[in-house]
């Protein structure tokens, strides 16, 4: 079995053709916490974990030959969107190229919010806590040292495949849902340039 050929574009394009068009579909596929730290001032949040193509398909009030462009932190995770996207028979969705790191990197305007700590330093926290309790443990009973191999594996497997169950989890957490603001665009489609 092949997979498409996932479309991409560059900020810089995107920014064009937010320019040139007064409805441009930007779904930032980011968690809401990060999301409200940094976006591109074009994208709505729909989080990964929370994604129904057809249902974002269905909300659309533009033209339905417009593409959905796709866009997270560095690009990972808005190709696992745009495969969704594909699987759900919509094949005109993009890849924003380098996330919004690129597009922030790129001078492009962003909305700032509230900074909190990201997703991927609360998953070393975590995962160094728990080698050091298993390594502390094991003090007390041998088999405890399986805690800090069990991690281990599991940054080994989230390395490998790209997922990680444990960011999934604490992506869950109450310290990291974010209520939005009223009169806050993330729910509209087609997000005006």
């Amino acid at each position: 079995m092949t997979t498409a050929t996932i479309q991409t574009i560059s900020p810089k394009q995107l920014a064009e053709v937010c320019q040139s068009d007064d409805a441009v579909d930007v779904i930032d596929v980011r968690t809401p916490l990060e999301f409200r730290e940094v976006h591109c001032v074009h994208a709505r949040n729909v989080p990964l974990d929370e994604l129904n193509p057809e249902a974002v398909l269905a909300s659309r009030n533009c033209s339905e030959d417009k593409p959905v462009y796709v866009i997270c932190r560095s690009g990972s995770r808005a190709a696992k969107a745009c495969e969704a996207f594909a699987k759900a028979g919509f094949t005109n969705v993009i890849n924003v190229d380098g996330g919004t790191q690129a597009w922030e990197s790129a001078g492009l305007p962003v909305n700032r919010g509230k900074k909190g700590m990201s997703l991927e330093r609360q998953v070393r926290i975590a995962a160094g806590f728990l080698v050091v309790l298993g390594v502390g443990l094991s003090f007390l009973h041998p088999w405890f040292i399986g805690l800090s191999a069990f991690v281990g594996a599991g940054l080994m497997f989230a390395g490998i495949t790209d997922t990680c169950a444990m960011g999934m989890l604490i992506a869950k957490m109450p310290w990291n849902k974010v209520k939005p603001a009223s009169g806050q665009a993330q729910g509209e489609t087609c997000c005006s340039a």
